[in-house]
């Protein structure tokens, strides 16, 4: 996901530093191609480094660990009900410059359909880049995550779908840029839309509020502020008020672990240890 102001104003033609720092992370770690990092990402991952190894040296957070951990997660939670045939529709709200679109695109063929939902600006430089990949490639559709309804909103994409085929929502980054009030009313569109077809599920990240003195948990909110100038929440205080607040958006069934618990995430860093992984039904 394109982190920061393209998330959080509405309209926003730019991509902030950090989306475009995100989007280099995954070429580096062969988690995109190279057709999809950008002079700027490479410009702001190089700027980060001496502080990242710092970090690193001294057991704190990186936030490259960050964003590996819960995006190898997110792909093996959303791979498996694919190939258990329950999913063949996936909108990924907020995609960026992820190449999660075009990799499951091109992995499962006909047996998919994948939207990815941007606003206008990254929606069509998006665009622009999986054109210069060719071949199969998701739909790149304008959404506004917080609208209710009518144009550009979920309500209004989601009635383009095949109502007969099971449906995921994905938001990578995206919750800790929201306040709660905000989470809970864009946690009950979700579960609306998502009640549509015969199987809904939702697969997000969340950084719950760092408890007590531990130093990590405190480095790792303070390097996100940071990355994106301040605009951070931390909407829940821990996975079960996350848990209990999906519960009461419409999803009967939900988990929220951290990524490390996940053998996917190959990480096991103070960085890694950051993000909580949403698996929630409908």
């Amino acid at each position: 996901m394109a982190i920061g102001d393209t998330l959080l104003a509405r309209g926003s033609e730019a991509i902030s530093p950090t989306g475009h720092y995100t989007g280099y992370v995954w070429v580096r770690n062969g988690l995109a191609p190279a057709a999809l990092a950008t002079p700027e990402g490479r410009l702001f991952y190089h700027a980060l480094e001496p502080a990242m190894t710092a970090s690193r040296l001294l057991g704190g957070p990186t936030f490259e660990d960050l964003l590996l951990a819960r995006h190898r997660v997110l792909d093996a939670l959303l791979a498996g009900p694919i190939e258990r045939g329950e999913i063949g529709q996936v909108v990924e709200i907020a995609a960026g410059l992820s190449a999660r679109g075009w990799r499951f695109t091109r992995r499962y063929g006909d047996k998919l359909t994948y939207v990815e939902a941007d606003l206008p600006g990254m929606a069509s430089r998006k665009r622009r880049l999986l054109a210069r990949l060719g071949g199969q490639a998701p739909r790149v559709a304008v959404v506004d995550a917080l609208r209710e309804d009518g144009p550009d909103s979920l309500a209004s994409l989601a009635r383009t779908l095949d109502e007969d085929t099971g449906t995921a929502i994905v938001t990578e980054g995206l919750l800790n840029y929201f306040d709660t009030a905000t989470v809970r009313r864009m946690w009950g569109r979700f579960a609306t839309v998502l009640r549509r077809f015969p199987v809904g599920a939702y697969f997000a990240d969340l950084v719950p509020a760092p408890h007590g003195w531990a130093l990590a948990p405190r480095l790792g909110t303070g390097m996100i502020a940071v990355a994106v100038r301040g605009r951070v929440h931390h909407p829940f205080a821990d996975p079960a008020a996350a848990i209990a607040a999906l519960h009461e958006a419409g999803f009967p069934a939900a988990e929220v672990r951290p990524a490390t618990d996940h053998p996917a995430s190959g990480l096991d860093t103070a960085g890694a240890r950051l993000p909580h992984i949403i698996d929630a039904r409908t």
